[in-house]
């Protein structure tokens, strides 16, 4: 694999080549030496206790190096891995499959273009759907569905704006909805609802304020809080709103207490959503958190829960069947191989087993069957990456 220039980019982002205003770029040369990690003064990172039972095993490679992609598991149980950044610095429109059964990826039909920055939902019937994104220094309107009974990609209705490093996120009538991104120099605030049925796109309400590298989760309700991210050159955002799918539209609720963007979210067992960690800064020098908050939609608050060991940016958040949330390498502003556990029940973070390599950028993807995680690709030190690995939270079978 050819090496890259030595930018990090981050779970959200890419580099300088897609020419969008709001990309976000850390350069090495900006960030504190290994050892000098800074965090935000007003969340200490908790004690590091000993390792909780976890083990990472390598897994079968990808058939192309990848970075920022997206990784959908499909109905049958299979992992459609989509796009992304290859070893060259270059958008990509391969796609491919990884087959548990068998610990292989094999390469499946390619995009009918080069997307970063791009969302993939899977749909009700069991197609996945890739909205927009950019190729080479276009920001996209396009979208295609993955049919994965024939392996092939084919365009569905052109979306009413084109978006890059928006959200996406499947209601419970079936549509989805694309919230935020930009589409060049702007930041959009209006969002768009795909109906799979017709096939078309929809406007609906829009945002009060727009924003890339947020956060979107489903409720329990059925609407969508979407959180935090960037509303400009090193702009971070503390606001959140709440879409309400019957009224098509959105009003403003309790703001985080930390500005921040690229966090991670995930919705917990009990209905709150944890978000945790995010950039505060990058210029001069990069600014990771470790804090974590939980909002409660019935009080429609963030308060603060423990925070992570270190600070993290670019990793993933995977809810376990335990309830127990595994956050997974990430940049901090080193790049980091270690994972930890947060316990909602105790508000405490734990390590646990690191993985093999230092990754950020990649993607996890929980296999309901067996409760393991499986972490693919990412960037580190200046090598896009094509291994993958697993975490299994037991001592149980190693087959995802």
């Amino acid at each position: 694999m050819k090496k890259k220039s030595s930018v990090f980019i981050h779970a959200a982002a890419a580099r300088s080549a897609v020419g969008l205003s709001f990309v976000l770029l850390l350069a090495f040369s900006a960030a504190p030496a290994r050892g000098q990690s800074q965090t935000e003064g007003t969340a200490a990172a908790a004690p590091v206790s000993a390792p909780t039972p976890g083990t990472w095993t390598s897994k079968g490679p990808l058939t192309h190096p990848r970075l920022a992609h997206t990784a959908i598991l499909l109905s049958d149980g299979r992992l459609l891995v989509v796009g992304g950044e290859d070893q060259y610095g270059s958008p990509t429109k391969t796609a491919e499959i990884y087959d548990p059964a068998t610990d292989t990826s094999r390469k499946t039909g390619s995009l009918d273009t080069e997307r970063l920055f791009n969302t993939a939902t899977l749909l009700p019937d069991g197609k996945v759907l890739v909205a927009g994104g950019t190729s080479r220094g276009v920001v996209l309107n396009t979208a295609a569905l993955y049919d994965p009974a024939t392996g092939k990609w084919t365009l569905t209705a052109p979306m009413p704006t084109p978006l890059a490093s928006h959200t996406a996120t499947l209601l419970p009538s079936g549509k989805v909805l694309l919230a935020g991104g930009g589409n060049g120099p702007d930041f959009v605030t209006t969002s768009t609802l795909y109906d799979p049925a017709t096939g078309t796109w929809s406007q609906t309400g829009s945002l009060s304020t727009g924003r890339v590298y947020h956060t979107a989760t489903l409720l329990p309700s059925g609407q969508v809080l979407v959180a935090g991210g960037s509303g400009g050159y090193e702009t971070y955002l503390s606001s959140a709103e709440l879409y309400d799918p019957a009224t098509g539209k959105w009003t403003t609720t309790g703001a985080l207490n930390i500005a921040r963007s690229s966090p991670e979210a995930i919705l917990l067992p009990s209905g709150q959503v944890l978000v945790a960690g995010g950039v505060k800064s990058t210029i001069p020098e990069f600014i990771g958190l470790s804090s974590a908050e939980l909002y409660d939609p019935a009080a429609g608050k963030w308060t603060a829960t423990g925070s992570m060991t270190g600070p993290r940016a670019g990793h993933t958040l995977t809810l376990l069947p335990t309830g127990q949330v595994l956050a997974a390498a990430g940049y901090g502003p080193a790049y980091l191989n270690t994972a930890e556990l947060y316990d909602p029940a105790t508000g405490v973070w734990t390590a646990t087993a690191s993985l093999k390599r230092e990754r950020t950028g990649h993607s996890a993807t929980l296999f309901p069957s067996t409760g393991k995680v499986l972490v693919v690709g990412g960037f580190m030190n200046g090598w896009t990456l094509r291994s993958t690995e697993l975490y299994t939270p037991d001592t149980g079978s190693d087959s995802p």
